[in-house]
């Protein structure tokens, strides 16, 4: 399975993250870059494994995730926007649940102040929250340990990018009431982060 564009399921499962190999550290970390120009080239449901793996992907046998989250309470839900759809990201079964298959790339970009680094993207990762799990245990400091987890959960996705030879960028610029609605995202998922990421154009 090279890429999304001809799965018609509406769970998909994803193939196993890479646990060892790749790039070092230090090498993802200096060459970690902010890039806003894409080819068309789709991601390989491998680089979409590792990527999603790498932000919230489940590394302890007793569910702990690859990105720290204070209490182990894990407030943050993942939606990938590709041109075959809408996903939602499953961590505990490394399984990608079809919202919808409409191409919603454009929408999103608009959503966004019209960034072109949106509309060109092959790709684009959308952080939430679900900020009442933080809140139950931490009260109002719930929500400064969500935004710490976003960064976590954020920075992971670009050093994983880099590791796989893709280019992402940060993007926090956009109006949230319109990305939830392109999205159609349940009325607790605050959007807090979009990563539009690809191959690099050349």
């Amino acid at each position: 399975m090279r890429s999304l564009s001809n799965v018609t399921e509406n769970v998909i499962q994803l193939p196993a993250p890479l646990l060892h190999g790749g790039m070092s550290l230090e090498e993802t970390l200096a060459k970690r870059e902010s890039t806003r120009n894409f080819s068309s080239k789709p991601l390989t449901p491998s680089e979409i494994s590792q990527v999603l793996w790498a932000a919230q992907g489940i590394t302890r046998s007793w569910g702990g995730r690859a990105t720290p989250s204070a209490g182990a309470l894990y407030p943050l839900e993942l939606y990938l926007v590709l041109r075959e759809g809408l996903f939602h990201y499953m961590p505990r079964t490394h399984q990608l649940i079809r919202v919808s298959d409409q191409n919603l790339i454009d929408d999103l970009s608009s959503a966004a102040l019209g960034q072109e680094c949106v509309r060109g993207s092959p790709a684009i990762v959308v952080i939430a929250a679900v900020y009442e799990r933080m809140e139950r245990k931490y009260g109002r400091r719930g929500e400064r340990y969500v935004k710490i987890e976003a960064g976590h959960a954020a920075q992971n996705i670009h050093l994983q990018a880099v590791s796989l030879g893709l280019g992402s960028v940060p993007v926090g610029a956009f109006n949230d009431d319109q990305v939830r609605k392109v999205l159609s995202l349940p009325a607790n998922h605050e959007p807090l982060y979009l990563i539009p990421l690809g191959h690099i154009k050349k």
